[in-house]
């Protein structure tokens, strides 16, 4: 959303990353985004004009006197752009950013651009670590331009440090950011997610269908909104959001322990994580074996922690506390309930079984109910989309 219809200028300059930088114009285009992408002479080595052609729908500027049908179509493309990025950026074309040099399509064009602009360093790593490379960043750095690190790991040159450009959904994200309003500045916010596990044995274990996808889209939504992110994390498979701290943990009792151990210094808590309510009480330190003269088994359980009434309990009352219900029915009544007896702030709450939303969905549609009474219906839409719309109602009530 951040993205539709939004004039982005990508800056290709000669490095072997370059090759990266067509996948992030398409994480661009897929989000909606208009873009012209300006090449200098040396990154048509690595990748022709045609690919980026081809995949922006736009001719690519890489000549000022030659390649345009006007002769100030920088100016214009400088005019119009909403966000510049620059990836991969040389520490040839980094120099020239920083003292104004205008010698070519893409640094000329940077002269004349108003809006932010993000620079992505991609080189050898002494290259990078020298005293007149970082010079150069610190000085675009002041000037208010965006300096994203490099990731560190095996160059193109064999070296092993930093240096290599990002992975095109990180800048992505980054960009994403530079377009999200900071309403969460100065606060921190705690969010749990995924499931957790209790051990029956070194083998089984009990636990749910929970993926973390909604407590992690709304981890992620709140660090691009300027929050300081804590994540407890139960075993998934996703990717950390970019900015978060994250803290993995597998059962009831270690997810209820970092979370009140971070809960005095969060602003906002946000428990999205589905606890597993019950535990065996005796697990087993060996595999239990299959008996064919016994074809049943019974686990003896008892019930865990609720981890939501605790943080109810302990909350201050300039601490805002959301709660999350996955009912199977009487959606209302559960969620109204549980306001009350776990002294939450807000509840959101869906109805689990449908294959558009829930647990393993990338959509989610959900019902928010508050302390007051009052509720708001959000329809199906992406969980990313729901998570936003769900920190907006949290900033609302607070504020």
């Amino acid at each position: 959303m951040e993205l539709k219809n939004k004039h982005i200028l990508l800056g290709v300059s000669g490095g072997i990353a370059a090759y990266k930088s067509v996948e992030l114009l398409r994480f661009l285009k897929k989000a909606g985004a208009n873009v012209n992408v300006i090449m200098t002479a040396s990154a048509q080595k690595f990748v022709g004009k045609t690919t980026f052609e081809v995949l922006s729908d736009n001719l690519v500027l890489s000549d000022l006197f030659f390649d345009t049908e006007s002769s100030v179509k920088h100016i214009d493309l400088a005019t119009r752009a909403d966000a510049v990025i620059v990836a991969p950026a040389t520490a040839n074309i980094i120099a020239k950013l920083s003292h104004g040099i205008a010698d070519d399509a893409l640094s000329t064009t940077l002269l004349a651009v108003t809006c932010p602009v993000m620079v992505c360093p991609s080189m050898n790593t002494d290259m990078y670590q020298n005293i007149r490379v970082q010079r150069n960043l610190d000085i675009l750095e002041k000037d208010g331009w965006h300096i994203l690190d490099p990731d560190s790991g095996v160059l193109a040159c064999k070296a092993v440090g930093a240096g290599r450009l990002p992975d095109p959904w990180f800048i992505f994200d980054r960009v994403l950011a530079m377009f999200t309003k900071k309403d969460l500045n100065g606060k921190k916010i705690l969010v749990s997610a995924g499931p957790t596990v209790e051990a029956i044995d070194p083998v089984r274990f009990v636990s749910n269908h929970s993926s973390g996808k909604m407590g992690y889209a709304i981890a992620g939504a709140a660090e691009k909104r300027g929050g300081q992110v804590t994540l407890v994390s139960g075993p998934v498979s996703l990717e950390s959001p970019v900015g978060v701290e994250r803290i993995d943990v597998q059962t009831c009792e270690e997810m209820a322990e970092q979370m009140l151990a971070n809960l005095d210094q969060a602003d906002i808590i946000i428990k999205v994580a589905a606890v597993a309510d019950y535990k065996p009480i005796d697990p087993k330190t060996s595999k239990i074996k299959k008996k064919d003269n016994n074809k049943d088994l019974f686990v003896s359980m008892t019930q865990n922690l609720d981890i939501l009434k605790l943080i109810g309990e302990k909350k201050k009352k300039d601490q805002f506390l959301v709660g999350f219900a996955a009912e199977t029915n009487d959606l209302e009544k559960n969620a109204l309930l549980k306001i009350e007896k776990k002294n939450l702030d807000m509840i959101a709450a869906n109805l689990v079984g449908s294959s558009d939303s829930g647990f393993k969905a990338d959509t989610n549609k959900v019902k928010l109910f508050f302390k007051d009474g009052s509720f708001v219906d959000i329809p199906l839409m992406d969980k990313s989309k729901v998570a936003d719309i769900l920190i907006d109602h949290i900033i609302n009530k607070i504020n």
